[in-house]
């Protein structure tokens, strides 16, 4: 795994502030280092743990099953807004500055 992509993405899901999120495909976009949505999941499965991982979303709002409880705990103590389990994208994304 490409470390210094590893590196970005972590710095940048600690910038991420309490109530709002990205998506994998928005922080792989925003790093522009070559790597998609997947290689980010990647890296957040791996060494998330160290960082606000339920501030990365799908697209959809969504988190993977197994961690979907967790995350919705950590949402609601952070007041990001929330719909059926989901994260209101058009609400809670956060605009990343340039």
């Amino acid at each position: 795994m490409d470390e210094q992509f590893t590196e970005q993405v972590l710095a940048l899901v600690e910038q991420i502030p309490v109530g709002r999120v990205l998506s994998y495909g928005r922080v792989a976009e925003h790093l522009s280092a070559g790597y998609g949505p997947r290689y980010v999941g990647r890296v957040m499965s791996l060494e998330g743990s160290a960082v606000s991982w339920w501030r990365v979303v799908r697209a959809d709002g969504t988190m993977a099953a197994p961690l979907m409880g967790e995350a919705q705990v950590h949402w609601l103590e952070e007041g990001t807004p929330v719909h059926r389990g989901r994260v209101q994208m058009k609400t809670a994304v956060w605009e990343l500055p340039d």
